[in-house]
């Protein structure tokens, strides 16, 4: 054990929303250390679909369809799989999923959510110059295709609703224009939609690592440390390491799924849920290849291109944080997948399982503690983790260095759901 450690800041979280708030305050001139209890980007930050989702300004509403809402509850739709047996710790966090998705709410969000998309590319693309991979950005969009008339007419509609409404940019795809973008796709398709605008990765956990390169070459410290052993000291916070104690004036708490474990202690309660994902990568066959992640629209999965493979994500599993991985959508969704892109064989011994931190209005939460003096938050990013990291760093670094925000912060404050 080492000695005692001062610094400005302690980020609690080596995933990108803590990540990229301790190089946003850094660049304002504060002293950083980075802490996390496994190392940079080694939870939900390394297995996404790899998109920077400059169109996500409308949220995933919960389905308030009975008939659809059934469909989930039996697990008859590949998108999603419920545990029964969590119902009653899970419940009351559906429950309020559920009131916030009226239209409504959903408005709230999207208006709540665009300043923040808007930014989203322009700060990934800084952070990326400095980093010193900007190569890794691709710009080729993303694909959703159909195999539905009927399906593909009516996100037609909704697509034509949220560019009126939000700006939400998009290009109708015919059905010989989807193998014109894929030459590889295959079957019956009805047609797609490019998503234009935003922009993929090929490997999101090593842009994590390399921002996380960055802020060390910059002067930063990451060491390694049970965040739940956080300390409220005189004159700040305190927080033993494998290198010695750290203390600091200011703690961000930058958790993701696990920042109720440094919370719940403080006194704090919020409405966080958990939905969970899986991923596996596969060998193409032959030389198949995708330009571009690519979105089985009716089935909740996705393929993308990546360093290791084509990976398949899964939709949502609605269960424990922690309970054990049960992979049945990996099960259902590789059959669709082969039904439209020639997979090869799996590359991973096992299925990836990652965690989505999700508050019921699906905004994170960023922004000063309402009850202790230099505690801050940013987490809850939920399906928009790598989108929304950089610039939700940003706003934090500007909040607690005292520089003008460059939106409100009000609609991400923690105290709105008190």
């Amino acid at each position: 054990m080492g000695g005692m450690i001062r610094t400005d800041v302690i980020v609690l979280g080596a995933g990108i929303a803590g990540v990229a708030a301790a190089l946003h305050l850094q660049k304002r001139g504060r002293s950083v250390v980075l802490v996390d209890r496994r190392g940079v980007a080694e939870e939900t930050s390394h297995g996404n679909t790899g998109i920077i989702q400059r169109e996500g300004v409308v949220p995933y509403p919960f389905p308030r369809d009975p008939t659809l809402i059934a469909r989930y509850a039996l697990n008859l739709l590949p998108e999603a799989n419920l545990h029964w047996r969590a119902l009653p710790s899970i419940g009351p966090w559906l429950y309020r999923y559920w009131r916030a998705s009226t239209a409504a709410g959903v408005a709230a969000t999207s208006r709540a959510m665009r300043p923040l998309i808007e930014r989203c590319i322009l700060e990934h693309e800084a952070l990326m110059l400095d980093a010193g991979i900007a190569g890794a950005m691709r710009r080729t969009g993303y694909l959703r295709v159909y195999r539905s008339a009927r399906a593909l007419a009516a996100a037609r509609a909704k697509d034509e609703a949220d560019r009126a409404a939000y700006g939400v940019n998009f290009a109708a795809v015919a059905t010989d224009e989807v193998s014109e973008l894929e030459p590889h796709l295959k079957g019956t398709l009805a047609g797609g939609t490019l998503m234009p605008d935003p922009v993929s990765v090929g490997d999101p956990g090593a842009v994590v690592k390399a921002y996380a390169r960055l802020f060390r070459e910059r002067g930063g410290g990451i060491l390694e440390a049970d965040a739940r052993a956080l300390q409220v000291v005189r004159g700040g916070w305190q927080l033993e390491t494998a290198d010695g104690s750290v203390v600091a004036p200011a703690a961000v708490i930058a958790l993701g799924p696990w920042s109720d474990d440094v919370y719940r202690p403080l006194g704090y309660r919020f409405p966080l849920g958990i939905k969970r994902g899986y991923h596996m990568h596969f060998k193409p066959e032959g030389n198949a290849a995708l330009s571009r992640p690519v979105i089985d629209a009716e089935n909740g999965y996705v393929l993308a291109p990546m360093v290791r493979g084509i990976r398949l994500t899964t939709g949502a599993e609605f269960a424990r944080r922690d309970a054990p991985a049960t992979p049945v959508q990996l099960d259902r969704a590789e059959p669709l997948a082969r039904e439209i892109f020639p997979l090869g064989e799996r590359v991973d011994a096992e299925p990836w399982l990652g965690r989505r931190p999700c508050l019921p209005d699906m905004l994170p939460v960023v922004g000063r503690a309402p009850h202790h003096e230099g505690l801050w938050f940013n987490f809850g990013h939920h399906h928009l983790g790598l989108t929304l990291g950089p610039v939700t760093g940003r706003l934090l670094a500007e909040l607690m260095t005292g520089e003008a925000p460059f939106t409100d912060p009000a609609p991400y404050r923690a105290d709105r759901f008190s």
